[in-house]
């Protein structure tokens, strides 16, 4: 993971034994291993916030340094020959070491680097800030880079290493990722006060309204969907991929949704929006920590216990809700 192969950015050439009189160093054992994962020089070099030609450079100079081919180039794909093969499994092994070191010897102020963390806007409008905050103040010189999407993306993001640790609905099932249980949220069906719901409805009347919820291939559109169809009301569903949308659509009357509470209570509280029962029951939000393992995963694992940390503290909860809706009209 770069996240520490963020660490790796510990830009100190660390140095071993000399093959030829050059000696290797952390940053270009970094570099070798992340052309290998992703398959491309230009890709690496994004990886590790680095120019093109600079990574090209460290290869070179390693294959001149061992006197061997690390890679057989086709096109702008790149895949590793047999000799390449051997030096990725001592590789991973020397920065997975680098980075345990660190993690125990050095001050966390003085590990480096940038951590890809993506989150799903639910967390994002409830206990995130705080979790930055902890995560500053225990590495304070690591950069925290925020992707917020949707669950299904952000699987995907995190099995093509485009980011480091995912906070995200469901589970990533994929060889070398850790999935932690994180958090819930039970959802509350909540609409306008000018629609005039009653407060409580059979599911058969629920089909009759239109149902504003998360984007298709989501858990709560799944299960939402398979609740009404069988109703045989043609029940128009609303997906968007984004939260504020839903509120701010549920809000204007257009149409009725189930959210978390702690992502609505200021606008219940305001009167913006009215909560009801349906004699349904919608499974939880379940929130899961996924990661990859392997070099450099260190502090990534150390964050993914912060926001184990966080997500359990009720404080974090109250205090760290953002809920747009306070702006609404």
């Amino acid at each position: 993971m770069p996240g520490l192969d963020a660490i790796a950015c510990f830009n100190r050439p660390s140095r071993w034994p000399r093959a030829d009189g050059i000696a290797m160093n952390i940053r270009t054992l970094e570099t070798f291993v992340w052309i290998a994962r992703l398959g491309s020089f230009r890709a690496a070099a994004q990886r590790l916030y680095a120019s093109q030609p600079s990574v090209s450079a460290r290869i070179s100079g390693l294959e001149d340094q061992l006197g061997v081919e690390l890679f057989a180039r086709v096109g702008r794909k790149v895949t590793l020959t047999a000799k390449g093969r051997e030096l990725l499994t001592y590789a991973e092994k020397i920065l997975s070491l680098h980075g345990e070191m660190l993690q125990v010897v050095a001050k966390p102020a003085s590990i480096h680097g940038t951590i890809r963390l993506g989150v799903s806007e639910t967390i994002a409008h409830t206990w995130l800030p705080r979790l930055i905050e902890r995560v500053s103040e225990a590495y304070p010189a690591i950069n925290l880079e925020l992707d917020v999407d949707i669950s299904v993306n952000l699987a995907d993001k995190l099995v093509n290493h485009d980011i480091d640790i995912a906070f995200l609905m469901g589970k990533v099932n994929h060889p070398g990722v850790i999935c932690r249980d994180l958090c819930r949220y039970p959802l509350v069906w909540v609409a306008s006060p000018t629609l005039g719901i009653p407060h409580t409805m059979s599911l058969a009347d629920l089909a009759r309204w239109p149902i504003i919820t998360y984007p298709r291939r989501s858990e709560p559109y799944t299960h939402i969907r398979s609740l009404v169809d069988p109703m045989n009301h043609s029940t128009r569903i609303h997906s968007s991929s984004s939260l504020s949308t839903i509120i701010r659509m549920t809000v204007d009357g257009i149409g009725v949704s189930a959210l978390p509470r702690e992502i609505v209570a200021q606008a219940l509280a305001a009167g913006v929006l009215r909560e009801f029962e349906v004699d349904a029951a919608i499974p939880d939000l379940s929130f899961t920590a996924a990661y990859a393992t392997g070099p450099g995963s260190i502090v990534v694992q150390a964050v993914a216990e912060l926001a184990l940390a966080t997500a359990g503290s009720p404080a974090a909860q109250d205090s760290a809700v953002l809920d747009r809706t306070q702006r609404l009209d």
